[in-house]
């Protein structure tokens, strides 16, 4: 695991397919990834007669859910990121 990354760094490896995360998140296993495509976009009609699907950051949770991410001051900030292994 490449450790001790600061956000631009980490975001660099996020926009070449790695998944990133930070040992200060409190729950294990949370890591986030790019979202580029839907695997069936015909699941989100509404969605899709609205516009096109743009990619976005996801992160996957301690509770096993995907979910959009925004970041926080403090993750933005912080020069602990790490890209996760396998």
């Amino acid at each position: 695991m490449d450790m001790d990354l600061d956000f631009s760094e980490a975001l660099g490896a996020l926009k070449t397919g790695e998944r990133i995360t930070r040992p200060a998140w409190n729950g294990a296993g949370m890591y986030l990834f790019i979202v580029r495509t839907w695997e069936a976009e015909s699941d989100f009609p509404a969605a899709t007669d609205e516009g096109e699907l743009a990619p976005f950051i996801a992160m996957k949770t301690a509770d096993n859910k995907v979910v959009p991410w925004l970041a926080s001051q403090t993750d933005l900030l912080a020069e602990d990121w790490e890209i996760v292994d396998g």
